[in-house]
């Protein structure tokens, strides 16, 4: 297996930065690791509090079965930083087209016929539009991807904090507002809703808010495998389901002890949930690495 390699694909105004791993025979299957919300890096760690490397593991544990992987800094951010000078400024589409420029590029360099993408969280929803107008996509790999519109997910994980009781009308009511493609001033919103909903993301959460996942699913008909584990506290087995109903030719794994970052969780206590999204040394759950990677090495006529 060779050494982890920097590799680098065009941007809007400067290059797009990434991470390839994995054996260097070319007729090994490629995965494209697509982030989640917020800045989250191509190792799977923010500077908000996740530090789990989850996408890392991920690209070593597929690395450890004969699958070369690319895992990717969105446009704006870390290593992607001069693709654009501002990372607020972007929309889901252009999160899309920017996986289809890694697909195109890592296909060239390294002779695949097509590359599958992994998009975890909301780089599932990023991968579900790529997928519309992507032939060199090989198939879907949703993790812990929602099934439901954004501003519905966000409803629930703000409602399921007691904390949240005072803000909880007033951040519906600024969800409805964005749904209807209305920005809010910042002396609108409340201090606590701010790192949220400040002005300088609501564009982006306009143009998500306007997506439906299972409305995307249904409208693909590759290979797709939606994975998700029981013990996420941020997307469920119901956002699992929906995509699996809207197409029900998707291949869908529960993991009974995986949490949203895709770690080994034993209990139902939050607290502890929560731990694991700082501890880089506690292994992915059971399952994570083993069911993908049967996927994608699954023979199939049409690939």
């Amino acid at each position: 297996m060779r050494d982890p390699d920097v590799i680098e694909v065009p941007g809007p105004a400067g290059p797009l930065s990434g991470t390839a791993l994995g054996p260097s025979n070319s007729d090994a299957p490629v995965v494209l690791i697509v982030p989640g919300s917020g800045p989250t890096d191509r190792d799977g760690n923010n500077p908000l509090g996740v530090r789990a490397s989850s996408y890392r593991l991920i690209a070593e544990g597929l690395a450890s079965r004969g699958i070369r992987s690319v895992r990717i800094d969105k446009r704006g951010m870390f290593g992607s930083a001069r693709a654009i000078s501002d990372a607020n400024a972007v929309t889901m589409e252009d999160y899309a087209a920017d996986i289809r420029t890694w697909v195109t590029t890592i296909r060239q360099r390294m002779g695949a016929p097509c590359v599958w993408v992994l998009g975890h969280s909301e780089g599932g929803l990023a991968a579900l539009v790529a997928a519309q107008r992507a032939p060199d996509i090989c198939g879907l790999l949703l993790v812990s991807a929602t099934g439901r519109r954004l501003g519905d997910v966000l409803r629930d994980q703000i409602g399921a904090n007691p904390a949240n009781a005072p803000i909880r009308k007033q951040a519906e009511a600024i969800i409805a507002r964005l749904e209807a493609g209305q920005r809010i001033a910042p002396e609108d919103i409340h201090s606590a809703l701010l790192p949220l909903f400040r002005p300088e993301v609501q564009g982006f959460l306009i143009s998500t808010f306007a997506l439906d996942p299972a409305e995307l699913i249904a409208a693909y008909t590759g290979p797709t495998l939606i994975l998700q584990g029981l013990r996420d506290i941020q997307v469920g087995r119901t956002d699992a389901e929906r995509l699996r109903q809207a197409h029900p030719s998707a291949e869908m794994v529960l993991l009974p002890n995986a949490n949203h970052v895709l770690k080994e969780v034993a209990s139902d206590d939050r607290m502890a949930n929560i731990a694991t999204y700082q501890d880089p040394d506690r292994p992915l759950a059971d399952g994570v690495i083993g069911a993908p990677a049967a996927f994608v090495q699954r023979p199939r006529r049409d690939r």
